[in-house]
C-alpha cells in the first residue's frame, strides 16, 4: 500500500471514530429525563391519590423509563369529586 493511501485510511478511520463518538455522546445527551404524570378523579381523596400514583407508574413503565426522585401529588378539594395529579421525573 502506498504511503498516501495509508494516510488516507488512517485519516478516514480517525474521522469515522470522531463522528461515532459524537453520535454516541449526542445519544447519551438525548437519553434525557421528562416529567411524567398520572391523574385520577375519584369520590375520595385516598382513592384519587392511589389511582393517580398507579397511572404515574403505568406511564413511566410504558415509556420504558425509571422514576427518579420523589413523587409529587397535588389534589383539589372535593366538589363533589376529588381530582389528583401525581408527577415524577422519569429517565431512560
Amino acid at each position: 500500500m502506498k504511503m498516501k493511501s495509508k494516510r488516507l485510511v488512517i485519516a478516514s478511520t480517525m474521522i469515522a471514530g470522531a463522528l461515532f463518538a459524537t453520535a454516541s455522546a449526542s445519544q447519551a445527551a438525548r437519553a434525557t429525563c421528562v416529567l411524567a404524570g398520572g391523574e385520577a378523579t375519584m369520590i375520595t381523596q385516598d382513592m384519587a391519590q392511589f389511582m393517580a400514583n398507579a397511572a404515574l407508574k403505568n406511564s413511566i413503565k410504558g415509556m420504558g423509563a425509571t422514576g427518579q426522585g420523589a413523587v409529587k401529588v397535588a389534589c383539589n378539594a372535593p366538589s363533589p369529586l376529588t381530582y389528583c395529579k401525581a408527577q415524577q421525573r422519569a429517565c431512560k
